[in-house]
């Protein structure tokens, strides 16, 4: 009996993996191709290896141009590891359309089922036992491994093979018989891992379902003895009857939940809620509910369309030297103990129909699962699937306008920038009633707004000559209109990219701050009502508040008050520095720069709605934008002593998370200072402090249309260039960087030359003596002149105020040189100061030079 017993948990653990032993009848079945093909359709697949640096390389695991011709087909295809020796899977790049494809495995084994370049599953995807690495599904967050985590392959122990199943669900978007590439890209590393990951299967194999019963529990449980493991993720199965599975770990008779999920959704690996540390003499434990209404026989376990499974996965990691790759419990050996599982592991989880996962155990039922699943919303793919990259062979990077204020997109998708030309906001630009200071330097005599090619960067066109002093603002309405901000001139204005007449409209009164209906006080961003042509008005560093103009130019309303550093109140703004509406929704988005926080308000009523912080986000968030589904924001420098780095985030705006992070790898974020993104996936950032402008474009737009990346949050620069197409191999900008990484493999290398510690040291030492010598000297030049003491530290003092743009007087080369003609500021005011358009001084915490200390108008209150 005990061998029975046996054979059939072997069985149904490689049946559960999609597994099974090749039939004599797959040589009739197996597809002519033997070596790897790809179709010229397919962009990425070309190199299958690619080397990132001396230790690390990407593989490739892709479908080679496939066309499934019916609906829910199951192909693998098969790739040996290209080294003998061990090597840590350390991340995974998903490549997956959800039009097309509904969920994906990727398994390790030593031999694959077939030789041929891919072939139907129902062959078997191993041929011996193999363990489950990733898992991705439609509508389902990408398995992701926590840092100093990898699954071992190669060597003696580990899988020399990656098998991928991919399961096309509905196939109607093939029907211009196009090539399919979908597949895993992995990110490999010869460097040993603290942590390894492995898998635990809990699988029920005795459970009857009654038919026509409502409810049945089948359990699982088995005693914990190995090394402790920390778990991160875990994914449920069953087929069509299974509503809930639950897994738990029991310690002292307490129950801590390991994770929860309908089997009906899409079965990839979740990540724990709360990270789980399971030790010796724990309990595990797993329920599947089940109904077996509808049926009218009795519901056994196996791998039939009649059939039922209850399979818990559970994703954990250990220490090396204890790891175990693999472990089971098909058991249940404390069944009382079930008399008090938590009250939530018999509740079923409500499903949305177009959310339900299609199992393509069933036959018989693959038309009502087509029925069941419908197309996503665009705003539900976007949610959860968003992932973005710098386009690293977009040349735009190059372009070095001036400081750049803000980007936009118009209705052709073209991007916008607005920069400041030899003009930069620094410490002399405004006194202390915010009246600026420099008009003597007249306009900016070079254009403005520059209207940039997204493919090639090329400038289409340019206008905005001789009318700005200090840009700010930039947005692009649906008639193509441009709607700037000039701080300097504290106006608002209305542009036709088309026309030399000058100005469409004008708000505010030029070179003069105010808090009245009729006066801005360096106003920061324009958004205009794509339906109604309602004009709103960030307004700005002097005042805290949002004013609402009529399409005409009318005064209707406004609402906002400053607030105090310490818990901000809804409404409350402290520099209300970017908009973004959300049309559909009725909402306008504010960023609410020095309080760290986005606040959302309805349109019509102007009540809030929400607010949006994070603790990534530090101090500050400068610019957001909103395309359906999601919301973009970049944030601020860090102050000195926190720790949060400049970069960009992606949010799922339905719930305010953070889905992705993003930095560029070509220089970095000084002042990224505006935000624009495409709904095709292009996301523009614009720094004020670099003169730069980046491209990222999202990683399903990297790819054919039918082979889209989900997102991996990729919070290092060297992570996120994990997968460099092979396009890029003669691109200038990709040199560049390969000449950058070599210089810094020579820095890291440890046995080349000289060790580094001696070198800063004879270098350091020349400094130092030097130093000593020229203090010693004005020391005996301060007694020979008598000098106090506390006058060279005044004296100092105004020097070092003047250097941070803090002095009213004293020589400023950028005013000495003002009336002189083809008198260029560049370089002279950034001597002077480099704290323009800045939150603080590092050097001492205080208000940017955006944000003087003198007092502020009292705002104006909110008209009805």
């Amino acid at each position: 009996m005990a061998g029975v017993r046996s054979l059939l948990v072997l069985v149904l653990v490689l049946h559960s993996s999609c597994l099974g032993f090749r039939s004599p009848l797959s040589v009739f079945k197996r597809f002519k191709e033997t070596t790897r093909s790809f179709s010229n359709e397919c962009l990425g697949t070309t190199r299958p290896v690619i080397p990132i640096d001396a230790s690390d390389f990407a593989l490739d695991v892709r479908m080679p141009g496939v066309t499934p011709k019916q609906s829910d087909t199951y192909f693998c295809m098969s790739m040996r590891l290209p080294m003998d020796e061990e090597a840590f899977v350390i991340d995974f790049k998903p490549h997956a359309s959800m039009d097309t494809v509904h969920h994906m495995l990727l398994f390790g084994c030593n031999m694959p089922s077939s030789t041929g370049s891919y072939w139907y599953c129902d062959e078997g995807t191993c041929a011996d036992k193999a363990n489950i690495l990733y898992a991705w599904a439609r509508n389902a967050p990408p398995t992701r491994l926590p840092k100093g985590v990898g699954f071992r392959v190669g060597g003696e122990t580990g899988s020399k093979y990656f098998v991928l199943q991919v399961h096309y669900g509905d196939i109607s978007a093939f029907r211009d018989n196009h090539k399919d590439c979908s597949g895993v890209s992995l990110h490999l590393t010869r460097l040993p891992q603290p942590l390894i990951a492995g898998m635990y299967l809990m699988m029920s194999v005795d459970t009857v379902i009654p038919a026509g019963e409502k409810v049945v529990n089948s359990d699982i449980s088995c005693h914990y003895k190995k090394y402790p493991m920390h778990v991160f993720a875990y994914r449920v199965h069953t087929h069509h009857l299974g509503k809930v599975v639950s897994g738990y770990r029991v310690r002292n008779g307490q129950w801590t939940l390991i994770g929860r999920q309908s089997p009906q959704l899409p079965q990839a690996f979740y990540p724990v809620e709360h990270p789980v540390d399971v030790s010796f003499g724990d309990i595990l434990a797993a329920r599947c509910v089940f109904t077996g209404e509808g049926r009218t026989e009795a519901t056994r376990i196996g791998g039939t369309s009649s059939d039922e499974m209850c399979n818990l996965y559970i994703m954990y990691y250990m220490e090396a030297k204890h790891a175990v790759s693999f472990m089971t419990c098909t058991q249940n050996v404390a069944p009382d103990m079930f008399r008090t599982i938590p009250a939530e592991a018999n509740i079923p989880i409500p499903v949305k129909s177009d959310m339900v996962m299609m199992h393509g155990h069933h036959k018989e039922t693959e038309s009502k699962d087509k029925t069941l699943l419908q197309q996503p919303k665009r705003e539900e793919v976007l949610e959860q699937d968003f992932h973005v990259e710098e386009s690293l062979d977009w040349p735009g990077v190059y372009l070095l306008p001036g400081q750049v204020s803000g980007v936009a997109l118009d209705p052709k998708n073209n991007l916008v920038i607005f920069h400041r030309g030899d003009h930069v906001w620094d410490g002399n630009s405004f006194d202390s009633k915010f009246v600026y200071q420099q008009r003597g330097l007249g306009p900016i005599e070079e254009d403005t707004i520059l209207v940039i090619d997204p493919n090639n960067a090329a400038v289409v066109q340019s206008s905005g000559k001789n009318l700005f002093y200090l840009p700010h603002g930039l947005s692009v309405d649906t008639d193509g209109n441009y709607w700037v901000t000039d701080v300097a001139l504290h106006q608002v204005f209305k542009l036709d990219p088309n026309s030399k007449e000058g100005p469409l409209l004008i708000l505010g009164r030029s070179m003069q701050p105010g808090s009245d209906q009729n006066h801005f006080c360096q106003p920061t961003d324009v958004a205009v009502d794509p339906d109604t042509g309602t004009i709103f008005v960030s307004d700005g560093y002097c005042n805290s508040r949002i004013m609402q103009f009529s399409p005409s130019g009318n005064f209707i309303t406004q609402w906002g008050e400053a607030s105090s550093r310490r818990n901000p109140a809804p409404g409350q703004f402290s520099v209300p520095h970017s908009l973004a509406l959300v049309p559909h929704l009725g909402q306008l988005c504010v960023a609410d720069r020095e309080n760290g926080r986005i606040q959302c308000f309805k349109t019509d009523t102007k009540e809030f709605v929400r607010e949006i912080k994070h603790a990534s986000f530090g101090r500050n968030v400068f610019a957001i934008s909103y395309i359906p589904g999601l919301l973009f924001a970049v944030n601020g420098k860090p102050y000195f002593e926190d720790q949060e780095p400049v970069q960009g985030f992606v949010m799922n705006f339905s719930s305010g998370e953070i889905i992705d992070i993003f930095k560029p790898v070509r220089k970095h974020f000084d002042m990224p200072h505006d935000i624009a993104a495409s709904e095709d996936g292009s996301v523009y950032v614009g720094d004020a402090h670099t003169n730069t402008v980046w491209k990222f474009t999202s990683a399903e737009k990297m790819e054919h249309r039918s082979v889209k990346k989900a997102g991996i949050e990729v919070p290092e620069v060297k992570e996120s260039q994990t997968i460099v197409e092979s396009k890029m191999e003669n691109n200038p900008a990709s040199s560049e960087l390969q000449k950058m990484q070599e210089k810094q493999k020579l820095i890291r290398k440890p046995d080349s030359g000289m060790p580094v510690v001696l070198i800063t040291t004879l270098l350091v030492i020349p400094v130092v003596v030097l130093l000593a010598i020229a203090i010693f000297i004005r020391w005996k030049k301060s007694r020979a002149f008598g000098d106090s003491e506390h006058k060279l530290e005044a004296s100092s003092g105004r020097v070092l105020g003047k250097l941070r743009g803090k002095g009213s007087g004293g020589l400023n080369l950028g005013n000495f040189f003002a009336s002189r003609k083809g008198y260029s500021r560049k370089g002279f005011d950034r001597l002077s100061t480099e704290g323009s358009d800045q939150e603080k001084d590092e050097d001492d915490g205080s208000e940017s030079e955006e944000e003087y200390s003198a007092p502020l108008p009292a705002p104006t209150p909110a008209a009805s």
